[in-house]
């Protein structure tokens, strides 16, 4: 059974580099990408396990990625996470706004990659039935 890799739309590229170089001493393989742009054309490619996003990206707000994302026929049921490091997103409105766009789950940022790798096998382990 092959696990396909996680995607990661992140711009700060400390953040997202860091996440994919200790997803693979897990042996998790994670592709990276900086633009919602850029992600939704490998999507139309292949299947990720989950989809972890930032909120704030430079080319699309990163709600409106997540609908756009599961309006892709063969991405329906993948996963997708939010990460935020914008205070203006600590609004619980922002939260279901986002929840509401079809993702399982919304993190403030500073986030530990820790605790973000925990808030994954939360979300893929209720999505594997």
């Amino acid at each position: 059974m092959t696990v396909s890799p996680m995607f990661i739309i992140e711009d700060d590229d400390h953040f997202r580099e860091t996440f994919i170089d200790i997803m693979s001493l897990r042996g998790i393989e994670v592709e990276g990408f900086r633009t919602g742009d850029e992600a939704i054309k490998a999507l139309k490619q292949s299947r990720p396990s989950i989809i972890i996003m930032d909120v704030q990206l430079p080319d699309v707000h990163g709600f409106d990625l997540c609908r756009r994302v599961k309006r892709l026929d063969n991405q329906r049921e993948t996963p997708v996470i939010f990460v935020s490091a914008s205070t203006q997103y600590a609004d619980p409105r922002d939260r279901v706004e986002g929840l509401l766009a079809g993702a399982d789950q919304f993190l403030p940022k500073p986030i530990s990659i820790e605790k973000l790798w925990g808030e994954i096998e939360l979300v893929l382990g209720k999505n594997h039935h």
